[in-house]
């Protein structure tokens, strides 16, 4: 099978019976080749529906639940985006096609510079890369129109969603494993916030993200 044919596959088999039928998200997923942003080795799997290692015990998403992300946070041509882990250099593609700014940062330095060079052969430019802690916040061009968290975090993000404009969407994945559920948080006012529950998945948790003062033992 051919990658284009792959591509195809996941779109119809995977993303679309996952709810999601934007006609952008498709497009934009159909013309980002996912091939180019996991190693060799991988090439073949990049668009079945699982979660490819990308090392140091680090994860991508399966596509569906990329896909989901993006068309829940309803990014428009001028957002000023703010991506916390940028893993393969995928999402961040994804991002940047679809705003005007990507601020996108990692704690893994080599995770940064092979991102980098991925982008940077797919001529997307509008991103700064960081490397960086931020699993409990990061300033660097805020406020932002949408965040975008691809690590999962046991609490609900506060100080991220302080970094909202009003009007602005933070994607997250709250809960520890097995449960967890996706949630999208929209900034409605100066002291206001709505959440919405997406969906149930699990993903490996942010590197460092705060934990419960104590947790249920058996």
């Amino acid at each position: 099978m051919s990658l284009a044919q792959a591509r195809y596959n996941m779109i119809e088999q995977q993303i679309r019976p996952w709810h999601v039928l934007e006609p952008a998200v498709l497009d934009l997923l159909d013309t980002t080749p996912r091939e180019l942003f996991v190693s060799q080795e991988y090439e073949a799997l990049a668009y079945t529906d699982t979660n490819l290692p990308l090392g140091h015990g680090e994860e991508m998403m399966p596509p569906r639940v990329e896909a989901r992300m993006i068309q829940a946070l309803d990014i428009q041509p001028a957002d000023n985006i703010l991506e916390v882990g940028t893993g393969s250099g995928y999402v961040t593609a994804l991002l940047a096609k679809s705003g005007q700014h990507v601020t996108s940062v990692d704690i893994i330095p080599e995770f940064t510079e092979i991102a980098a060079d991925r982008l940077q052969k797919q001529a997307i430019n509008n991103i700064t890369l960081e490397t960086g802690d931020a699993a409990t916040d990061w300033s660097t061009n805020a406020p932002y129109d949408v965040i975008a968290i691809t690590g999962s975090l046991p609490l609900y993000p506060h100080a991220y969603a302080d970094r909202l404009k009003i009007g602005g969407r933070l994607f997250a994945i709250i809960g520890d494993a097995p449960v967890m559920t996706a949630i999208i948080i929209t900034r409605t006012g100066e002291n206001e916030w709505e959440r919405e529950d997406l969906f149930e998945t699990e993903l490996k948790p942010l590197k460092n993200a705060p934990q419960p003062e104590s947790r249920f033992k058996f």
